[in-house]
């Protein structure tokens, strides 16, 4: 049987680091599946899913947490399977003036409606014709497939208007 693990690591910006966790991983009997990770101000910072036999999880365990000598920071979790009902997948871009507060509304319609992000990814720059600060964002959410997605839309028109902002809201076609 397999167990699944979610893995965040921090550790300083230096060639070798996914090297070093992917050996780890495998040499261990894992499989590295799904991952996320950047440079982040000196600092490389990600988040993966790896599945391993369960009889290797706590030895594929040990051999992370020995990963924190060398200086990485890693958090191990072991994932639990959710079942979910029909879903539809949709991803929110949002693009605006930056202001404090942006992921926090956004955040709060999307719980209010019991929605979870999937995916967050946001950026911060300066608009090319006055140099403001610029902040985007694009979440990608799986909500109900009987989801009033034009109530959600209408909240999140309400936030745009009051934040200055644009969202804009479309369904992900579901690969076949």
């Amino acid at each position: 049987m397999q167990q699944h693990l979610v893995i965040s690591l921090i550790s300083d910006d230096k060639p070798g680091v996914v090297e070093k966790l992917s050996a780890v991983i495998a040499d261990n009997g894992g499989n590295w599946e799904d991952s996320r990770m950047a440079h982040f101000a000196g600092k490389f910072a990600g988040i993966l899913r790896v599945s391993v036999p369960s009889d290797a999880c706590q030895p594929l365990k040990d051999a992370l947490g020995a990963l924190s000598a060398e200086g990485y920071k890693l958090q191990v979790e072991e994932a639990s399977a959710v079942s979910a009902g029909p879903v539809q997948t949709l991803t929110l871009k949002l693009v605006g003036n930056d202001r404090p507060g942006i992921v926090r509304e956004i955040s709060r319609a999307l719980a209010a409606r019991n929605i979870n992000m999937e995916q967050l990814n946001t950026g911060y720059d300066s608009t090319p014709w006055s140099g403001e600060p610029l902040f985007t964002a694009e979440c990608i959410i799986q909500v109900a497939s009987d989801l009033d997605l034009d109530g959600l839309q209408d909240e999140l028109d309400g936030i745009a208007d009051e934040l200055g902002v644009e969202i804009d809201c479309e369904e992900i076609a579901s690969p076949m």
